[in-house]
């Protein structure tokens, strides 16, 4: 769980992270900003930092923010209520993030599987994207992603948003933020 006081400051930091990307924000964004740390207590490693600008029965558009080497651990995107899981794609705006998605393992991979999550880490069919590039994710693809050494911002396009819902393959992880004093 995370306290106020970290919270606080990993929005402060987030902000100043989009601030150098040259990534603007109204004061009511600005608040809004989340920061998830997935129950793990781990934020540096496995979390992501967010701001969702629209989320409607139709479409969603957020901005993911990752600082070095910091990782959203693997998931999935299921149906709910009868409607298809979330299909997203990723635009890379700063740095570089390496997603890793179902289909043929690479030889190699960039990423730094966090210590002893190797299990909870099984897709590693891995796209590098670099500013101006993107990847569309289709609804139920187990998929993963880590920042570089630099760290990096990704825009969020997709179909509506309903992380409540997420399927991780880490049972440990709780999606929504406890946040404590």
């Amino acid at each position: 769980m995370l306290t106020r006081k970290q919270y606080a400051e990993m929005r402060d930091r987030t902000l100043q992270f989009l601030q150098k990307a040259g990534i603007v924000l109204t004061p009511e964004e600005q608040e809004a900003v989340e920061v998830a740390d997935f129950g793990l207590e781990n934020l540096e490693v496995e979390g992501l930092q967010l701001i969702t600008y629209v989320n409607t029965d139709r479409y969603c558009a957020k901005e993911l923010v990752l600082f070095p080497r910091q990782t959203c651990p693997e998931h999935l995107h299921p149906d709910v209520n009868g409607e298809e899981g979330k299909q997203e794609t990723f635009r890379c705006r700063y740095g570089t993030v390496y997603l890793y998605v179902e289909g043929p393992a690479s030889p190699e991979i960039q990423s730094v599987i966090p210590e002893g999550k190797e299990a909870c880490y099984t897709v590693r069919h891995e796209f590098v994207l670099k500013p101006g590039e993107q990847y569309t994710i289709p609804p139920h693809t187990k998929h993963w992603f880590q920042a570089s050494e630099e760290g990096t911002i990704v825009s969020e396009f997709s179909s509506t948003n309903r992380d409540e819902y997420d399927i991780f393959t880490d049972p440990a992880i709780k999606r929504i933020p406890v946040i404590g004093e």
